[in-house]
């Protein structure tokens, strides 16, 4: 059994994906993500066509912020759009924004930092789509370079109020042979969740995630050797298989 952790309608996807493949997969969202509003939010979206470049941080930041642009208007041609993952930038391109540009491989903002597209921006004015009190690092990066930056924050994430047991039955029995993670804050709601005798459980079991960071993270929760798998569906499914068949 894998157990797929992601946002609910995000997990959908996966799990469909794992199931397609002949495993069987576990929906537990530990992480629930709220749609928020503000007049801050709206003002920057009233005003879209001011920024040269605007930043979607993430599958949700698309899918709320997009939702929240279309309530007020259409998304005006002039802007340029960067996404932090292939994963990103197939979200913007099922909603029609197709001239996204986007780091290959690692889904990180230090990736995108590094991609041609942001290597100079001095004097450009750049809106980044983000959760609310999501990680510095790309804005102190670009300001840095002399951009301009603001934050239109469109969603904030929430621990769902989820029963544990399936999981932990999962981990006694010892049916759970992975563990889909996509963040340190997924990870640190799992732990919550599992409280310190839960979190025994975990030895043994295979933790994937999309990139090195988590990796990172996964270390103070009793993972060993995380699977660092990538940042699409496509990049899980295909480690997921490959490390299962080499395991018989």
């Amino acid at each position: 059994m894998i157990v797929v952790t992601r946002p609910d309608r995000q997990g959908i996807a996966l799990a469909a994906m794992i199931e397609g493949a002949g495993g069987k997969a576990l929906r537990f969202p530990l992480i629930e993500i709220v749609p928020c509003t503000s007049t801050v939010l709206d003002s920057i979206i009233d005003r879209l066509d001011a920024f040269d470049l605007a930043i979607f941080i993430s599958r949700n930041a698309v899918e709320q912020g997009l939702a929240r642009v279309a309530a007020r208007r259409v998304w005006p041609p002039n802007v340029a759009v960067a996404a932090v993952g292939t994963g990103t930038r197939h979200a913007l391109e099922a909603h029609g924004i197709r001239n996204a540009f986007s780091p290959d491989g690692e889904a990180d903002s230090e990736a995108l930092l590094r991609h041609a597209g942001l290597a100079a921006v001095a004097g450009r004015r750049i809106v980044i789509f983000r959760g609310e009190g999501g990680r510095e690092a790309l804005a102190t990066g670009l300001r840095a370079r002399g951009a301009n930056v603001e934050y239109a924050e469109c969603y904030r994430r929430t621990r769902p109020e989820i029963d544990p047991r399936p999981l932990i039955e999962g981990l006694s029995s010892g049916a759970v042979g992975a563990i889909v993670i996509s963040s340190g804050e997924g990870l640190v709601n799992l732990a919550r969740l599992l409280g310190e005798a839960g979190r025994e459980l975990l030895a043994g079991v295979r933790l994937f995630v999309p990139h090195r960071r988590v990796a990172e993270d996964a270390h103070a929760f009793s993972f060993s050797h995380p699977v660092i798998a990538g940042p699409a569906d496509e990049d899980m499914l295909a480690a997921l298989v490959a490390y299962f068949s080499r395991a018989g």
